[in-house]
């Protein structure tokens, strides 16, 4: 299994300190914790987009090919792009050329987006929302594959035989479809034959089994191979030497981030309270946080339910001041990865 992280880059107040950093140390921050994940042995490193003004990155790949540059191994992929709000060729061209920059290292994670600021902020209508993800993920997948494209749509001016350049490194950019639990996304994910990639971000993991049984019956009817259709898991995660360490330490970031999210998206929520965090850290839940022991458990419990071959955590969410997040990323690329890749190779 590829073990790696992802940041939506969001711009916190510390809840402990009070204070809150500037976008472009939240910048040198990502930066930073892309090149210890490489140098640790990571496999994937990934960055989200918004469009507004709590949070740092309005365009994965420009981030990333800044990463590239610092980087040896590790992929690069965007977690996710807002595929509705983009035009794609221009989304394949960006991503093209971070391909050639990092030798062959780029990826997409496409999703239809949990904000909505994009939509007016580009022209868009969200009444359009699911069919202008359709339109754009197809056009998207046609032009991975050909260098010169003919082709009409509703909301993108046709293209005539336009070439579609730089090609990448790679025969294909890696595509995979973020999927939040809607079932009718699995099943997109799993007839177009790319890659899903599940956000569990709490409860229990076991309720997300029949999107992947969805995704795989619906790959294999549209005529895809099995092994083809290939599954990645996303969560938010803390690790610390001890689970109770864990818990204690990441309590404060986690229920700012809870609340600071609720409110963004107009839905008030007050602040999470002691119990509902340890009700959402047990065990048998899907938020990471805890000893490596832990994670690795929580790890395997899920990679037997879904034989997922990708995991990826964001860690530095809420405020959480970065040599925490260091402390998290050592812990997942020493004590985690090389137990769980252990154990899903077999």
């Amino acid at each position: 299994m590829e073990i790696g992280l992802f940041t939506l880059a969001d711009i916190m107040v510390d809840p402990i300190s009070g204070k809150s950093i500037s976008a472009g140390q939240r910048m040198k921050e990502i930066m930073e914790a892309a090149k210890l994940a490489d140098e640790a042995g990571l496999d994937i490193f990934g960055v989200g987009e918004h469009h507004r003004l709590d949070y740092a990155v309005s365009s994965p790949p420009v981030v990333l090919a800044s990463i590239a540059q610092i980087t040896k191994r590790i992929k690069l992929t965007s977690a996710t792009t807002v595929l509705s709000t983009v035009d794609p060729v221009r989304l394949f061209e960006d991503f093209a050329t971070l391909d050639l920059l990092s030798d062959g290292r780029a990826e997409i994670i496409a999703g239809r987006g949990a904000f909505i600021e994009s939509f007016p902020l580009f022209g868009y209508d969200t009444n359009d929302y699911d069919a202008l993800f359709s339109e754009n993920i197809e056009l998207f997948l046609k032009l991975n594959k050909n260098e010169r494209m003919t082709w009409d749509g509703r909301f993108r001016s046709p293209l005539r035989n336009a070439e579609i350049a730089p090609r990448p490194l790679q025969k294909e950019l890696p595509t995979w479809v973020g999927v939040g639990g809607t079932p009718s996304s699995a099943v997109r994910a799993g007839k177009l034959g790319v890659g899903m990639a599940l956000a569990i971000l709490g409860g229990d993991p076991a309720r997300f089994k029949p999107l992947v049984d969805l995704y795989h019956e619906a790959g294999i009817a549209a005529g895809h191979r099995l092994e083809d259709l290939k599954v990645g898991v996303t969560g938010h995660g803390y690790l610390a030497d001890t689970t109770q360490q864990a818990k204690e330490e990441f309590y404060p970031y986690y229920s700012n981030y809870w609340s600071a999210v609720h409110s963004q998206r107009g839905m008030f929520s007050g602040r999470m309270s002691i119990a509902e965090f340890e009700q959402l850290t047990a065990p048998d839940t899907a938020l990471f946080v805890g000893s490596p022991e832990q994670i690795v458990e929580k790890i395997l419990r899920q990679y037997e339910l879904f034989g997922h071959k990708r995991f990826m955590a964001q860690v530095d969410i809420g405020g959480l001041p970065f040599e925490k997040v260091v402390k998290s990323i050592e812990l997942l690329a020493t004590k985690v990865a090389p137990v769980v890749r252990k154990a899903t190779s077999k």
